[in-house]
C-alpha cells in the first residue's frame, strides 16, 4: 500500500476543551462506572461524526489542544487531501528519556450508521441501564477517552520510562492511516518495548488475530441489446465466475485448513461483500465491480493466496478476450494489514494482565492494526472495553463497567511506571 502522507501540525485555538472540573483519573464514578472525566471525554469524542468517509481532523484537533494544554507537543501526519491526520505524542520519561516505554493505541474513524436503525441519535450519546450508548462507544472512543483522561496526571507524572499516545486515521476502510503512523515511529527511533491496541475485547489480553487482505475487481465487458448477446460480453457472467471461484477457495481453506484451535473461526475465510453491475434489464452489462477478501490465519501464505486470485481473474480475462478482444479486467489490492501472532513469551503479555487485562490465549477473527505495530517489531498486545459483538451494530454500546475497568488499566499503567 503505498502512502505519502506529510508530517505538520494544526491550530487548536478554538477547538472545545473537557471541563476542567472532570474528576482526575482514577476517581469512579460511582455505581462501578468510569470515572466523571472519563465519561466526559468519551461522549465528547462520540458525539463528533467521524464516519471514515469524513474528517476526523475535530477529533484530533480536541486531543492535539489537550495535549498541548498540558506542555505535550504532538506530531500530526496528515494523508494527501489533508482531511485526515494521524497523531503521535510522548510524555518522556523524567530524565527526558523518549525511547522504549509502552504506546496506548487507537482509531479515531467510525463506521457508517447509513441503513440502520437506531433507538437513539447515533451521534448523540446516552447511559441507559448502566451502558453508554451510541457509534463509537464500543469501537473505540471509550477507550480513548480512558487515555485522555490520564493526560494531565502523564504529564506531571515522573515517569521510569515514557508512554506514547497513538491515534489513527481510517482503521475501519483498511488500517489505511496507521502504516504512516507506524512509519513515524520507526522513524523517529522510539523502540516502544510494548504496545497496547484497545479495540473492544471485553478487557481480555488478545494476543492474536487474522490478516486482512481486500481485492477489488472490475470487469469490462461489451454492452449490447439483450436481443443480441452473441454481439456483447457480459460482464456480470465473467464476474459471477470469480464469485464462485472466491466461495470454492473458502471452502477449501474450510475443509483442510489450515486452522489455529485459537480462533473462533479457526480458519482462513474468504468472501464477497460487494457487487455492482448493469443499467437495464434488456442491455447487456458492460461492466460489473466487486469486492472480496480474505482473513487468514498464519501459516498461510498470503502472497501466494492473493496470486492464486489472480492467476484465476487472468484466466476469466483471457475467456472474455475470446469472445471480443476489447474486454478487460482490473484487479487492485484495496487494502491489506497483517495479522497478529505475539508470542506466549512475549512480557507485554503478562504486563498488560498486571494492570488488570484478563489473561487469556484467545485470538480472534476481526482485524486490527496490532500487525503492523508487530511487523514493526513492537510486542503488541490487544485490550481494550466493550464486546466486538456490539461494533458496527445499531445501538452500538459499551458497558460502564467496561469502561471502569479501563480506566483502572491506564491508572495502574501510570502507577507502575511512575519513577
Amino acid at each position: 500500500m503505498t502512502t505519502h502522507d506529510t508530517v505538520d501540525t494544526v491550530d487548536t485555538a478554538d477547538v472545545a476543551r473537557p471541563s476542567d472540573a472532570a474528576a482526575p483519573a482514577g476517581t469512579s464514578s460511582g455505581d462501578g462506572g468510569p470515572t466523571p472525566a472519563s465519561l466526559d471525554w468519551t461522549t465528547r469524542l462520540m458525539s463528533l461524526d467521524t464516519t471514515s468517509r469524513l474528517t476526523n481532523l475535530p477529533v484530533i484537533e480536541l486531543v492535539a489542544e489537550e495535549l498541548r494544554g498540558h506542555g505535550v507537543e504532538p506530531v500530526l501526519i496528515h494523508d494527501d487531501s489533508g482531511q485526515k491526520a494521524n497523531l503521535l505524542a510522548t510524555f518522556p520519561a523524567a530524565d527526558g528519556t523518549t525511547t522504549g516505554g509502552v504506546v496506548l493505541s487507537g482509531h479515531t474513524d467510525v463506521v457508517p450508521v447509513d441503513g440502520q436503525e437506531w433507538s437513539s441519535e447515533p451521534f448523540v450519546p446516552q447511559v441507559r441501564d448502566g451502558r453508554l450508548y451510541g457509534r463509537g462507544a464500543c469501537d473505540m472512543k471509550g477507550f480513548i477517552g480512558s487515555v485522555l483522561t490520564a493526560v494531565p496526571a502523564l504529564a506531571a507524572a515522573s515517569l521510569s520510562e515514557p508512554v506514547h499516545l497513538a491515534l489513527s486515521y481510517d482503521e475501519e476502510v483498511g488500517c489505511v492511516g496507521a502504516v504512516s503512523l507506524v512509519d513515524e515511529i520507526v522513524r523517529r527511533d522510539l523502540r516502544p518495548r510494548a504496545c497496547i491496541v484497545g479495540e473492544p475485547t471485553s478487557m481480555r489480553v488478545v494476543t492474536g488475530h487474522k490478516s486482512l487482505t481486500m481485492l477489488a475487481v472490475t470487469f469490462h465487458g461489451v454492452a449490447a441489446h439483450s436481443s443480441r448477446t452473441p454481439f456483447g460480453v457480459n460482464a456480470i457472467e465473467y464476474a459471477a465466475q470469480l464469485v464462485r471461484f472466491v466461495r470454492g477457495v473458502a471452502d477449501e481453506f474450510r475443509t483442510d485448513g489450515p486452522f489455529d484451535e485459537h480462533h473462533d473461526v479457526p480458519f482462513t475465510t474468504a468472501t464477497v461483500n460487494q457487487i455492482h453491475g448493469g443499467i437495464a434489464v434488456n442491455t447487456v452489462p458492460v461492466e460489473c465491480s466487486l469486492t472480496f477478501e480474505f482473513r487468514a490465519v498464519g501459516g498461510v501464505d498470503v502472497d501466494a493466496t492473493v496470486e492464486r486470485f489472480r492467476t484465476e481473474i487472468r484466466r476469466i480475462e483471457q475467456e472474455m478476450q475470446q469472445e471480443n478482444p476489447d474486454a478487460s479486467v482490473e484487479v487492485a489490492i484495496g487494502a491489506q494489514a497483517p495479522g497478529l501472532d505475539t508470542d506466549a513469551a512475549e512480557e507485554v503479555i503478562a504486563y498488560v494482565a498486571s494492570l488488570g487485562g484478563i489473561a487469556s490465549e484467545e485470538k480472534v477473527a476481526y482485524g486490527t492494526e496490532a500487525g503492523l505495530f508487530q511487523r514493526a517489531g513492537i510486542p503488541t498486545v490487544v485490550c481494550g472495553p466493550g464486546d466486538i459483538a456490539q461494533a458496527h451494530a445499531p445501538d452500538e454500546f459499551v458497558e460502564l463497567d467496561q469502561l471502569r475497568r479501563c480506566d483502572d488499566l491506564v491508572q495502574r499503567l501510570l502507577t507502575s511506571l511512575s519513577a
